[in-house]
């Protein structure tokens, strides 16, 4: 599996780098990692107690790239903004299972767009490009595929199907379950954040991928295209 990233893309201001994490074990729930994610929870509240959301900059960063796409701010939330307007709200965060909370875990402390999916149900290669409207999407919970729309920036396999929409929406085919071993992680950010910060919080999911549920990994920076 290669990666890629239209130029196009990054002209935008789209900041982008992958990790690979393979032959974990999902099936694993560690009382040390519900100990710590319990901890952490608690300073995440109390840090976004007062956050002003708009004045944010790697927040407001997000919502940059979706008015240089043309994508309406009110529909069309970056998925680490909502993670923090639903730990506000439910002074807690879903479990779903431990390779995902470990990453939203992240996310929510980093404030970046993190995204996990299953490689061995991706096709191909993946290339971070601007839709031109054929490609298939069925996101997360949905039992039937739709059409994309155009010029939207997704992350795309060699199979034409959209395995994230921009960064807020992954799909049903790619979701990460407890029988997953390998996965591709997501690590996006924009102009506010430094490509250090990118890498760093890369190596970060992999150290804490492989600390809770096993298997070895690697940064990935995509090719232009």
């Amino acid at each position: 599996m290669k990666f890629f990233v239209q130029q196009a893309v990054l002209d935008i201001g789209v900041k982008i780098v992958f990790a690979v994490v393979e032959e974990i074990d999902n099936h694993i729930d560690s009382n040390e990692w519900r100990n710590y994610r319990e901890e952490k929870i608690k300073e995440l509240l109390k840090q976004y107690q007062d956050l002003d959301i708009h004045t944010d900059p790697i927040l407001e960063g997000f919502h940059i790239l979706h008015d240089r796409s043309k994508v309406k701010r009110r529909k069309n939330i970056p998925a680490s903004e909502n993670l923090i307007k639903l730990l506000k709200k439910n002074g807690n965060m879903s479990y779903i299972n431990q390779a995902v909370d470990i990453y939203n875990i992240i996310s929510l402390e980093t404030k970046l767009a993190l995204g996990a999916h299953n490689i061995d149900k991706t096709n191909g290669n993946v290339t971070l490009r601007f839709t031109d409207g054929t490609e298939s999407f069925q996101p997360i919970g949905t039992t039937e595929p739709t059409v994309s729309a155009k010029h939207e920036y997704s992350y795309c396999d060699d199979s034409n199907e959209i395995l994230c929409r921009l960064e807020i929406r992954q799909v049903e085919k790619t979701k990460v379950d407890e029988n997953t071993k390998n996965i591709f992680y997501i690590i996006q950010g924009n102009e506010a954040t430094e490509n250090d910060f990118l890498l760093e919080t890369a190596q970060r999911i992999i150290d804490t991928t492989a600390k809770y549920c096993g298997g070895s990994g690697r940064v990935v920076i995509p090719e232009i295209i």
